[in-house]
């Protein structure tokens, strides 16, 4: 039985994901400027930033920054929040499974079962699998 809630958070991680699927392809055609040109140009670097592009400042040839859209900022800094909520929402669906009257009467009958009893369920449950 799933939830509503983890339905929608399951819906929203997706959305997150295929969100950070374009943004890291679009990180292939991220712009790299020095700091001195980003500085000189900062209004065009900064309307590329605002457009999606992806822009790595360097010094002495090393990346010391990035810039991107503040929606771009959001969706990474949302991303954890969203996946442990999500997450959340899952465990809390399957531990609900686990509270029904058949769970209750599987458990207890594997706490009564003899060692050989588990044996052969486990030998069972391998051979199901393949």
């Amino acid at each position: 039985m799933k939830t509503n809630l983890g339905s929608k958070n399951r819906r929203q991680l997706q959305k997150n994901l295929a969100e950070a699927t374009r943004d890291r392809a679009a990180s292939i055609r991220r712009r790299s400027y020095t700091a001195t040109e980003a500085k000189n140009e900062f209004g065009r670097v900064l309307d590329e930033a605002l457009q999606g592009e992806t822009i790595v400042i360097t010094k002495h040839d090393s990346p010391k920054a990035v810039l991107i859209s503040i929606d771009k900022f959001n969706a990474l800094e949302q991303a954890p929040q969203l996946k442990l909520n999500a997450l959340t929402s899952e465990f809390d669906s399957l531990l609900l499974q686990m509270q029904t009257d058949k769970a209750r009467a599987g458990m207890a009958r594997a706490f009564k079962a003899s060692p050989e009893q588990l044996g052969k369920a486990a030998v069972a449950a391998a051979r199901k699998r393949g």
